[in-house]
């Protein structure tokens, strides 16, 4: 049996300072990708599970309603979605901790999430990646540590160059950002991940000229 304890404390835990900033670009193929070229794979907790979760799917609805066994089987399948959440929850959990820890300013893109997942392709793997999650647990985490997270728009964060600033279309599909002006080339996400640290230090830079 698991316990937990919810201590409540006046005083906010400070973590020592880096004096690092990380742009944060979240994907499907690695879960996350820093700005300075780190990156954290994509566990894929759900596809994963897909096969077991579906065979008890597949058990339960043979079964008759009100009986026992589909009782039991009913238990099964909801076993299987508790050991996805916490699974997830716990990899999100670490994730966001290291992030706080190596990092004093975190910026992530501003995204909607809930229109993302309207796209049936990509609908599964992106509530799979738990992104929101993410930003939400590395927001409070950060507060608490006296550190800083920031959402910026993520329009063109993909597209444009972050060597020179123009913008190069691609597809999804297209892995690896090269560009025909400067010659830049390298992993796609890795620089919509520096092209989001840019925007977020801008960001830092204008609410400090603020009154």
């Amino acid at each position: 049996m698991v316990c937990f304890f919810l201590v409540e404390t006046d005083t906010p835990t400070k973590l020592q300072k880096t004096g690092l900033s990380a742009g944060v670009d979240v994907g499907i193929k690695s879960f996350l990708t820093l700005s300075d070229g780190n990156y954290v794979p994509n566990p894929r907790f759900f596809i994963t599970e897909e096969m077991a979760l579906a065979k008890v799917q597949r058990k339960l609805s043979k079964l008759e309603k009100g009986t026992p066994e589909r009782a039991k089987a009913l238990k099964a399948v909801q076993r299987v979605h508790e050991r996805i959440a916490n699974k997830r929850e716990d990899f999100v959990q670490k994730v966001s901790l290291n992030l706080v820890r190596a990092y004093d300013f975190i910026i992530f893109e501003d995204l909607n999430v809930k229109d993302m997942t309207k796209n049936h392709c990509l609908a599964k793997h992106i509530a799979d990646a738990a992104w929101s999650k993410l930003v939400t647990i590395t927001s409070y985490k950060a507060e608490w540590a006296g550190k800083r997270v920031e959402l910026v728009n993520p329009c063109n964060t993909s597209q444009m160059c972050s060597g020179c600033g123009q913008i190069v279309k691609k597809d999804l599909s297209e892995r690896i950002h090269s560009c025909p002006y400067c010659g830049l080339t390298l992993d796609r996400d890795h620089n919509a991940a520096i092209n989001i640290l840019r925007l977020g230090l801008q960001s830092l830079q204008n609410s400090d000229r603020c009154p």
